[in-house]
């Protein structure tokens, strides 16, 4: 079976033009290249800086980071906050020679990004080749980042497969609408095949829904292995940075996986979040408050209750 590895590429994205053919091309941008056996997929937030919600997402993809430092401002110090929040524990770090070290060794102390292998530009290649796949053989989940229509095979999506196989044929539920769909067929880098494995990008052909029906962030699996609300309630950590607080009756986005939702505050202590139409997630997963409109866009995260 073909496995898989997906990079996020964050600070310089345009290297990853140097490792990957351009492939899907939104707020987000997917490049890969199949060596080995492996397909490898680099996927950038090109949306970002103008909108957060790029980052997230394309965080939110990757298994492991590519953080490429070529300058240090307050987008660099955004990215430091949205890694370590949504726990990217693996990584490689460099930075341009015009990157002054010590400061971006101070930027990044005590979070995640701290323990990241630190490579040179020129290392860089060398490093990212000698990554390994990571293979989860749990209850199978894929996760729609992008959907439409295609004439004579009709709605087909992109996703990525976040936890065990899929199969050709297999039943599964769309979450959080809770639509029955059928997976007609599987391709792996245009090629088709029969079964996938996490952590690999698929397009599927699927029956039981129209492209309309779909959104960045629905998640397919069986039923009864996500949860469905249009109410949670997070452990919330405030982020040092956000001075401000958080009121009653206020509105936020939330990001949890790719799904990001408006939502309003209706209680502080404990945070609870009232949103305008459901939200699928894992309870223990972690949820990013974030306010598009401020200088400081990401307010906290939270742990799923």
């Amino acid at each position: 079976m073909v496995k898989s590895i997906n990079f996020v590429v964050l600070g310089k994205q345009d290297i990853a033009s140097d490792f990957g053919k351009k492939g899907t091309v939104t707020d987000i941008s997917l490049f890969d290249r199949k060596e080995s056996g492996i397909i490898k997929t680099w996927v950038t937030p090109n949306g970002f800086p103008e909108k957060i919600q790029p980052l997230i997402q394309a965080i939110n993809l990757a298994e492991y980071v590519i953080f490429f430092v070529d300058v240090l401002d307050r987008f660099t110090g955004e990215q430091i906050i949205a890694l370590d929040y949504l726990k990217k524990e693996k990584g490689v770090l460099v930075h341009s020679f015009e990157v002054d070290e010590s400061k971006l060794n101070s930027m990044i102390k005590g979070t995640v990004i701290e323990n990241y292998v630190k490579v040179s530009p020129d290392e860089l290649k060398k490093t990212i080749d000698e990554i390994e796949p990571i293979i989860d053989e749990g209850t199978p989940e894929i996760i729609v980042d992008h959907c439409f229509d295609v004439k004579g095979v009709g709605t087909v999506i992109l996703g990525k497969i976040t936890r065990g196989k899929i199969n050709q044929y297999d039943n599964l539920t769309l979450f959080p609408h809770e639509k029955e769909v059928l997976i007609k067929s599987i391709q792996m880098h245009d090629d088709p095949v029969e079964e996938s494995i996490c952590p690999a990008r698929v397009g599927l052909a699927i029956k039981g829904v129209k492209p309309d029906e779909v959104e960045r962030g629905n998640i397919m699996c069986p039923k009864d292995e996500v949860q469905v609300n249009s109410n949670l309630e997070l452990d919330f950590t405030k982020s040092p940075y956000f001075k401000g607080d958080l009121e009653k009756g206020q509105m936020c986005l939330v990001g949890v996986g790719l799904q990001i939702k408006a939502a309003k505050f209706s209680s502080i202590n404990p945070l609870k979040l009232d949103f305008d139409k459901p939200i699928a997630y894992h309870v223990g997963g972690i949820a990013l408050i974030l306010k598009p409109e401020s200088s400081l866009r990401i307010l906290g995260f939270g742990v799923i209750k």
